[in-house]
């Protein structure tokens, strides 16, 4: 034990780094530490000075979620906690718990009415336009990022997407059904979950029911998230290659406090900017899903190639405004037109100098996204709070 003391700082440092006992153990006999530096030497002087590994949640975010691809929705928190520490990942159970409800709900709510590795029933949609996924992602909403898709239940092609500061009515109609109806055809029926984010593409999805191809069952279905299980498996591709590295950036910047999310101004500039890059890195990765092999399914683009079996004039779907108008005439209640994330702090010409100034500095938005999703933080971490400090030295 004594011969340990003149290497604490070093054990010290390498726990915060995460290393694993044996991990520093075998650096210490690599060093020359000489006797007295075995595992169990190691564990012991630990215990005594009351050292332990220091997990972020960002850290425990993203080793959860990469954990979740290797084992599947079966292991709950105490499972799940001797899985990550096996991978040198040290963390209190009810703080695993907590992600694994946040980040993957569908599969705690499994787990709580008794999931068990069963044979199940087979999801079956019979030809492309039989049903349309629609969910909505929020892992970046406390920096004003929003994602929703729309997926074909038989190609598994995602066929519109959009990504918005606040969840909207208005753009998931026009963005995500508008879109997919006008370039793909009608869609028998929309499969959502109980969100208010979806009344009025249901509305409009309910006015067109008589164009749909079969219309033996009703026009849309509103069901929990673990129902919506075709679209839900999304989520972690896009979680793991999109939101996560972008979040742990972000968390790092508001760690370190160099990031005020209760300003206004640190708001619109962190929700602008992550949301570029976030669509960027969606475009990406669903163009390689739907360009990827399914086994046993096939490719969805190819699958998908046709469209819909019925299609629609685009005349019979209004844009977002006039739908809007034409659901509060009809039911009455009236929906937000515009939703913020942060207060915008420019008027037109301001913001337009802005914009120029920062594009100056940082040209290539591409580059930024493409550090981020290699762990490289720092150069959108630096883009961002340039673009704050710019943003408030013109207001």
């Amino acid at each position: 034990m004594a011969s340990l003391e003149a290497y604490s700082e070093t054990i010290c440092d390498m726990l915060r780094r995460h290393a694993t006992h044996a991990d520093i153990a075998q650096h210490l006999t690599d060093i020359g530490a000489g006797r007295g530096c075995s595992v169990m030497s190691v564990r012991r002087f630990c215990n005594v000075h009351n050292l332990k590994r220091v997990v972020s949640d960002a850290q425990l975010e993203t080793a959860v979620s990469s954990a979740i691809e290797e084992t599947g929705p079966t292991f709950g928190r105490k499972f799940m906690t001797g899985y990550l520490a096996t991978k040198g990942i040290v963390a209190a159970e009810n703080r695993v718990g907590g992600v694994l409800r946040g980040m993957a709900r569908p599969y705690h709510e499994m787990r709580c009415k008794g999931l068990r590795n069963l044979n199940p029933v087979p999801y079956y949609a019979a030809y492309m336009g039989h049903k349309l996924h629609l969910d909505q992602n929020e892992k970046l909403a406390m920096f004003g990022v929003t994602h929703v898709i729309a997926i074909d239940g038989y190609s598994s092609k995602v066929v519109a997407h959009a990504t918005m500061p606040v969840k909207n009515n208005l753009i998931i109609y026009e963005d995500v059904y508008r879109s997919a109806v006008v370039n793909y055809g009608m869609w028998d029926q929309v499969r959502v979950d109980h969100g208010k984010e979806f009344y009025l593409t249901l509305f409009i999805q309910e006015i067109l029911a008589s164009h749909r191809h079969c219309q033996d069952k009703p026009p849309y279905y509103q069901t929990t998230s673990t129902k919506n299980h075709k679209v839900e498996r999304m989520w972690p591709e896009v979680n793991s290659r999109v939101n996560y590295p972008l979040k742990e950036a972000l968390i790092h910047l508001t760690d370190q406090e160099l990031l005020d999310m209760d300003c206004n101004i640190s708001r619109y500039c962190v929700s602008n900017l992550t949301r570029q890059l976030s669509e960027l890195g969606m475009r990406r990765l669903i163009d390689t899903w739907n360009a990827h092999r399914i086994p046993g399914k096939g490719i969805p683009n190819q699958l998908a190639r046709d469209g819909c079996l019925k299609k629609v004039p685009e005349g019979l779907l209004p844009h977002a405004p006039e739908a809007a108008d034409l659901y509060a005439e009809e039911l009455g209640n009236h929906l937000t037109r515009v939703s913020s994330f942060g207060a915008d702090p420019f008027r037109s010409e301001e913001k337009l100098n802005v914009e120029r100034l920062f594009g100056q500095t940082y040209p290539d938005i591409q580059y930024l996204y493409n550090c981020v999703v290699n762990r490289d933080f720092k150069p959108f971490q630096d883009a961002l709070i340039h673009l704050v400090n710019l943003t408030k030295s013109h207001i």
